[in-house]
């Protein structure tokens, strides 16, 4: 081993052991601050509020809940305060859309109001259910912090905007018995009915170290029983929050299912959110509807390392059978990354981001998402770029829209990997560990090249999301890094020692499982202000960074496509397009 590969190996333990801490400050997440949670907002501020993506005019937001299509409308219920930016005060609000881009604001549907929900209304879903119309499922908060599962329906079905909803007095559904723990018994999925005759639910839970998604059973939808053992259970996860549980099918890559689809040719996704790492994951596997087991494929990690719809700032999320087009759609929340401070200041917290659809990639490992076409109505000014060489320490700026508020799809063809680095496997790093040591400003050989974004002319200040491409020694195949690099994206100064008073400013990364066989791999980036969503390889990996430039904000932001690899990359097409405001947002 020559000297350079001994410092590295130095540095990736020094990152290792760095990196212990870095899940610690994301738990503070649904941080707590009482003396906080009613301090009214007294204006907004939108240096860094979003221009497309859902939000309220003000306050904390948090879960989407029940997103569903109902009589011509597609219907948004959220994690809401109504006093304050930060969390606290929590009822379920209620926007409704024709196109998932224009939003109406409607008054809350619920709030807490009844011995059984009085110390709060928390996160749950909307099922159809024939004959009855949409009900809710929802966790309450008694006085004594004890969770439990109730329901709601609306005062009139008939009305495709759900205005009014009423919690029935025959609540609670389910009450955690004495086996399970009363203060992590949480979010009940969109319910699904089976050829036995039974609705279905599932609902997040944990026992000690052990994350635990239970499954309910009813015949009528109000009287619902504990199935004997959990759908599925995993040690030292810890609490799973916000379970979703969804059939996808292995021979059609282009349409959705709904829940109660009883077809051959299926596997079944179970995604969880973790609350200790404030991050989910997901498995592929096979339900049995008989023994009302999900048993995973075992071909990825059941765990902390597992898969994730995003390896970014995203989390609580929430899918829906959408019958319109049949597709599903996959909602989810980031939370600010700045200050507590700075988001009272502002004035809001937290947006709901791009819908997304969700579909089993061809090679039938993963999942793939992708933004909801509807989202492109909101695309304006547009230019391009093609079969533009770009050699090691060039950028090029891409000029002609507006860089802090733009949607960018870009093809990069890099031909020959024979100058990749080598991945050696004995690092076990993790990618945002790899994504720290080897940023877009080191130096490699296929790589790093991808978009620089939110950026000052100087890059004192920027976001960079970039490839780099390894060689795999144990495969003989190419091991393709994704970052969403946080670090260099503000010059903002910490206001104190405490995780409330510092900006987290993360290297995000996920690996993409891609053969690069054509030698091509694509990115599209929807930039959004203070939000930089970025989809690899049309969707494979996800991931999402919130930042708060304090230079490049606005009309002094700038965006640039860069290469600083030995190996010369070629964008062979670029579009680009300024993105809108929604006519209607709330």
């Amino acid at each position: 081993m020559g000297v350079s590969n001994i410092v590295f190996v130095l540095l990736l333990l020094v990152f290792i052991n760095l990196s212990n801490n870095n899940i610690k400050r994301i738990d503070a997440f649904h941080q707590i601050y009482e003396e906080l949670q009613s301090e009214s907002v007294k204006s907004v501020n939108h240096l860094h509020r979003p221009g497309f993506h859902f939000q309220p005019p003000k306050n904390w937001i948090n879960d989407p809940n029940g997103p569903v299509y109902y009589k011509g409308l597609y219907h948004l219920f959220y994690q809401y305060n109504t006093k304050g930016a930060v969390w606290g005060n929590i009822i379920w609000a209620h926007s409704v859309s024709k196109d998932l881009v224009n939003w109406e604001a409607l008054e809350p549907a619920i709030h807490p109001s009844k011995w059984f929900d009085i110390g709060g209304t928390w996160s749950g879903s909307i099922t159809i259910v024939p004959g009855k119309g949409p009900v809710m499922l929802y966790t309450g908060v008694n006085q004594n912090g004890t969770q439990m599962q109730n329901y709601a329906i609306p005062d009139d079905p008939s009305d495709p905007y759900l205005r009014k909803w009423i919690k029935p007095d025959d609540n609670p559904i389910a009450m955690p018995d004495y086996t399970m723990n009363g203060s992590a018994f949480r979010d009940p999925t969109t319910a699904w009915f089976s050829k036995d005759g039974h609705w279905r639910t599932v609902v997040g839970s944990r026992r000690k170290h052990r994350g635990i998604a239970y499954i309910y059973r009813s015949r009528d939808f109000k009287h619902w029983v504990k199935a004997k053992h959990p759908i599925h259970s995993k040690q030292s996860t810890g609490m799973w929050e916000c379970p979703d549980f969804f059939p996808v099918s292995i021979t059609d890559f282009e349409n959705g299912l709904d829940l109660d689809y009883t077809g051959a040719n299926t596997k079944h996704v179970l995604k969880v959110s973790l609350d200790v790492t404030r991050y989910e994951y997901y498995t592929l596997g096979k339900y049995d509807l008989k023994k009302d087991r999900y048993i995973p494929d075992g071909n990825t990690p059941d765990g902390w390392d597992g898969l994730r719809f995003d390896y970014g700032n995203f989390y609580a999320s929430k899918t829906f059978f959408d019958y319109k087009k049949n597709r599903r759609v996959l909602w989810g929340w980031a939370n600010e990354s700045d200050t507590v401070q700075d988001d009272i200041m502002k004035g809001w917290a937290g947006i709901q981001l791009i819908p997304r659809t969700v579909l089993l990639d061809s090679n039938k490992k993963q999942l793939v998402f992708w933004p909801a076409e509807e989202i492109e109505s909101l695309r304006g000014n547009y230019i391009r770029m093609n079969n533009h060489n770009i050699k090691m320490g060039q950028r090029i700026e891409v000029k002609g829209i507006t860089p802090a508020q733009a949607d960018v799809e870009v093809t990069f063809y890099v031909g020959s990997l024979e100058k990749a680095e080598i991945f050696d496997p004995r690092f076990t790093l993790k990618p945002f560990e790899l994504c720290k040591i080897k940023g877009s400003d080191v130096t490699g050989g296929v790589g790093p090249f991808g978009l620089i974004t939110l950026a000052t002319p100087d890059l004192e200040e920027h976001t960079p999301v970039f490839f780099r491409v390894f060689k795999d020694t144990t495969t003989h195949k190419p091991k393709v890094l994704m970052c969403s690099d946080a670090r260099p994206s503000s010059l903002k100064q910490d206001q104190g020692p405490l995780a409330k008073d510092r900006m987290y400013k993360p290297s995000f990364a996920g690996f993409v499982d891609v053969d690069m066989a054509d030698g091509r791999i694509s990115l599209r980036s929807l930039i959004d202000h203070s939000v930089v969503e970025s989809f690899g390889a049309l969707g494979k990996t996800v991931i999402t960074s919130r930042v708060y430039p304090v230079k490049a904000v606005q009309q002094n932001a700038h965006l640039y496509v860069f290469n600083n690899g030995t190996q010369s990359v070629t964008i062979e097409s670029l579009n680009a397009w300024n993105m809108q405001r929604p006519l209607q947002m709330n």
